[in-house]
């Protein structure tokens, strides 16, 4: 019998919700819609956003929760040709910060990007959507001596909060996922 594309994944859900040295955070589920741990591609966001907090004990991060950020990405990953079952969308910071992730949000949160990236054995590129998913990537790589290291494209982040014009942003999104739908 085949593990669910999810069952790896969840299991690093519960440590990074329960900390061993601090208050227990929110982190969402991942979406059963995703190609889970079978994904060629990884979406990294920066952190869980408002719209994802608000749902709860039943959030996931995916494409289909409300708010802009989340429509923007939508339409971009259609229009890109990337598969749903292709990606998984998770955030480079797992946990709710309410706010921009800092230098030490993103050194607090790298073991947890490399145990992502260990259960993740498919993935063939990663997208970085804004400066802080991007950043941790890098500090990831170039801090880990023995990082498995895959194609990186950026793209600004699809917040209206960011000020890069909207076509741009779609463009940029729309190109970085074909070219690592294309990988």
């Amino acid at each position: 019998m085949t593990a669910s594309p999810l069952q790896g994944l969840n299991e690093l859900l519960d440590p990074w919700r329960h900390p061993g040295f601090g208050p227990e955070r929110f982190v969402p589920g991942f979406d059963p819609r995703s190609g889970g741990d079978r994904s060629t591609v990884l979406v990294l966001m920066e952190s869980p956003g408002p719209a994802t907090i608000a749902q709860g004990t039943t959030a996931i991060s995916s494409e289909d929760n409300p708010g802009p950020t989340a429509t923007a990405f939508r339409a971009a990953r259609i229009e890109s040709g990337l598969a749903r079952e292709q990606y998984l969308r998770w955030n480079v910071v797992p946990w709710a910060l309410r706010r921009s992730p800092t230098v030490s949000d993103l050194e607090e949160a790298r073991p947890a990007l490399g145990q992502l990236l260990d259960v993740m054995t498919e993935i063939r590129a990663i997208v970085t959507f804004g400066t802080p998913a991007l950043t941790g990537v890098m500090r990831h790589f170039t801090l880990n001596n023995d990082a498995r290291i895959v194609p990186v494209l950026a793209a600004p982040h699809p917040s209206p909060a960011n000020a890069t014009r909207y076509t741009e942003k779609h463009l940029r999104a729309v190109i970085a996922l074909r070219h690592a739908a294309a990988l």
